[in-house]
């Protein structure tokens, strides 16, 4: 009788390396023109998503909730659902309410869509706003799934065939960036004569000006009437490689529903990925890249052929969203930098054939990639390959303290800085900023551990 194999030790999540996601849900729902965001659930998840954005981006955000309470867990949330778009109606009157659920009405089995198209049918003869529904528990997936699945049913919900094939209407699908950079996007739209449909624009929703008294509801966003006319568009553009692994996104539900050809990339970080956007716009529009972008484009590569000694040979650990990791290790890979560990809570199973295939041939055998882990995990692996610089957001903050390694914070979420909505990723404008953000940080540190110093370089 051969003795019982002996089974691996089950390890709990520490400190995950993700956020909820009904978090990537509200979101997108943030990004769209008079929109409320509803969590179908209790009081403390919305409670934690508006503590996390709101650290993030510093502006007043109102994200609703159902309220579940103990008899609501068992007997069902309907009445608290419908309870809920009834206070919104009133306070609020959105245009749009996005419903997103979150573990515990997902746990019971609530049928939202059927709550939804009860309450709709008790209001006939009503002015209702749209009424959009998500699936997020988060037990299925990351922010991230939370995100791309709400755009997923923003255009499933909503679009429509109302002008086929305008030639200078094109859906975009940025992904989550910040709002600087959507509105770098939006000005390279402009620049190429681009009619374009952002899907979601919270450029303005959660980075807009001084306010002179409150608004319940800020401006900007995609208008409903915008989001219509994405299944008319002469094409659409859909920024994320890892997206590759999802069964259906907005850009495959268009191309499929309305025929919109569909071109998917990588976020535009670094020189190759953004000379790909580039060329995918001219292509589309019919128009040469203007001059403006050919001139940061050799301003970048001037700044590189300057700095470049200081980043030969350096390690550095990448650790964020999929697609945000993916575009560093690209933009590492261009300056000189080893991304020797590559690292997300995600687990979509296409990271490290995403991440291979935009990084060089001559750092492969040098890099680790893993996903779905946790910090813990991470910071153990860090501690025996050893790295100079960390770049991911600010839950990594206690790890590089600990490890007493510098933090280039990018992405989200970053809590310990004032600049997370206006930091620029994406673009040749934003490679050069982040070029200037590790140049600056590896000289510090040389001169920090000099036993003279020196100001000249």
């Amino acid at each position: 009788m051969k003795p019982a194999q002996k089974k691996e030790n089950y390890t709990a999540t520490q400190n995950a390396c993700n956020l909820c996601a009904p978090l990537g849900a509200a979101l997108v729902f943030k990004g769209v023109a008079n929109s409320v965001p509803l969590l179908h659930g209790s009081q403390g998840c919305s409670t934690y998503i508006r503590r996390y954005m709101i650290s993030h981006f510093k502006e007043p955000l109102d994200i609703a909730c159902s309220n579940f309470a103990e008899d609501t867990a068992i007997f069902g949330g309907g009445a608290n659902l419908k309870l809920a778009i009834d206070n919104i109606r009133k306070q609020y009157t959105p245009d749009l309410i996005g419903v997103a659920t979150t573990c515990l009405s997902e746990t019971i089995g609530d049928d939202v869509p059927m709550f939804i198209n009860a309450y709709q049918a008790g209001c006939r003869g009503e002015a209702l706003p749209a009424l959009i529904h998500v699936s997020t528990p988060s037990y299925q997936g990351t922010h991230m799934q939370g995100f791309h699945n709400a755009v997923r049913a923003l255009v499933a919900g909503l679009a429509e065939n109302t002008a086929p094939g305008e030639k200078t209407v094109v859906n975009l699908f940025p992904g989550m960036v910040s709002p600087a950079d959507l509105r770098q996007l939006k000005a390279i739209f402009n620049d190429f004569e681009i009619d374009g449909i952002m899907v979601p624009d919270y450029s303005d929703t959660l980075n807009g000006p001084l306010w002179t008294e409150y608004q319940r509801i800020p401006q900007g966003g995609t208008s409903i009437t915008m989001l219509r006319r994405t299944g008319g568009a002469a094409a659409s553009i859909e920024c994320g490689l890892a997206l590759a692994g999802e069964k259906e996104t907005a850009g495959t539900w268009l191309h499929a529903n309305f025929g919109v050809p569909l071109h998917r990339m990588g976020l535009p970080i670094g020189i190759r990925q953004t000379d790909q956007f580039f060329e995918t716009l001219s292509t589309i529009s019919g128009r040469p890249i203007p001059q403006k972008y050919t001139a940061q484009r050799g301003r970048l590569l001037d700044a590189l052929v300057d700095g470049h000694k200081h980043f030969n040979g350096v390690r550095a650990a990448l650790f964020g969203e999929e697609d945000l990791v993916t575009g560093l290790a690209a933009f590492c890979g261009e300056l000189g930098i080893v991304p020797v560990l590559c690292a997300t809570g995600g687990g979509n199973k296409r990271f490290e054939q995403t991440v291979r295939s935009v990084v060089p041939e001559r750092y492969q055998d040098r890099m680790q990639i893993l996903e779905d882990v946790d910090f813990v995990t991470i910071e153990k692996k860090i501690e025996k390959t050893g790295v100079d610089l960390l770049i991911g957001h600010s839950k990594g903050y206690t790890m590089s303290r600990r490890l007493t390694l510098p933090l280039i914070r990018v992405g989200f979420p970053v809590h310990d800085r004032v600049n997370g909505s206006r930091l620029l990723h994406l673009g040749y404008r934003g490679a050069h900023q982040l070029f200037d953000r590790i140049a600056n940080t590896l000289i510090e540190m040389k001169q920090e551990k000099s036993d003279v110093g020196y100001t000249y370089m």
